[in-house]
């Protein structure tokens, strides 16, 4: 879906359906993030924009001191909620790029679905700053791309969008090159030892199912309500048309930065 600069407010509108409906990461990731960065009880860790948490449990899991900062003041409430048990887990409820950290203090700092909303040159200086010496920087986020098989399905709902949300464009299926020339940026700012990982997976959704995702995008968020209930309306009956389900193929890429 469209980045919009500006929309980051939007998630929060709609946190709870966003942390049920949003995807989790393959573990395959997860093994990829601890094999550069090994992590234990005494690493401290931070997540940059940590949404409804669909990338943290397995980070906590290793008994870490994780600090989440989340822009959102609903997403903070519910993922403060959500992982009380843990005690080494808190969040910080501001932007990133304006919320003061400690500098050269973290063994990983991580962003799932959420760095890109962040200046570039802002970010990655900012997150080199605070990592300590070989520290391990991880960025990853989840490429949904649908209709990839269903080209009548595309046909009808692009002229939705056309109509609807116009200047929107085509779906298309990330790339190779778009990970490896995302993985590159960190270099531009000191990092070392650039990597990158891609991963697959395949959902199935419903026709109700699909819309209530829709309903967690920034753009689509931002439409005016009537406008968007009669787009999401009329995206309904599209699926139902043709066939009653809609099959998306996740692209997760990841990309691993260290400090030298």
């Amino acid at each position: 879906m469209a980045v919009v600069k500006g929309l980051e407010w939007t998630f929060d509108t709609n946190a709870s359906a966003y942390a049920k409906l949003r995807p989790e990461y393959p573990e395959a990731l997860y093994q990829a993030i601890f094999q550069a960065a090994p992590i234990c009880a005494s690493s401290n860790v931070l997540e940059i924009g940590i949404g409804g948490g669909q990338a943290t449990l397995p980070v906590l899991k290793t008994g870490c001191r994780l600090t989440a900062v989340e822009y959102g003041t609903q997403f903070s409430a519910l993922c403060q909620e959500k992982f009380r048990d843990y005690q080494g887990f808190s969040v910080i409820t501001g932007k990133f790029e304006e919320v003061p950290l400690s500098v050269g203090a973290w063994d990983l700092i991580y962003s799932a679905s959420a760095f890109h909303w962040i200046p570039e040159a802002v970010g990655y200086q900012k997150v080199f700053s605070m990592l300590r010496p070989g520290g391990v920087f991880a960025r990853f986020a989840n490429h949904p791309y649908a209709y990839k098989d269903q080209p009548e399905l595309m046909e009808a709902i692009q002229k939705l969008y056309a109509v609807y949300m116009p200047g929107s464009t085509p779906p298309e299926e990330y790339s190779k090159e778009e990970a490896a020339h995302r993985a590159d940026i960190a270099g531009k700012y000191g990092f070392t030892d650039l990597q990158y990982r891609m991963f697959h997976r395949t959902r199935v959704l419903s026709a109700e199912e699909y819309i209530a995702l829709l309903g967690t995008y920034s753009d689509h968020i931002a439409l005016e309500e009537g406008r968007r209930t009669t787009f999401f309306s009329q995206v309904r009956q599209a699926i139902d048309q043709y066939g009653g389900k809609v099959v998306i193929y996740d692209t997760v890429d990841l990309q691993l930065a260290r400090k030298p």
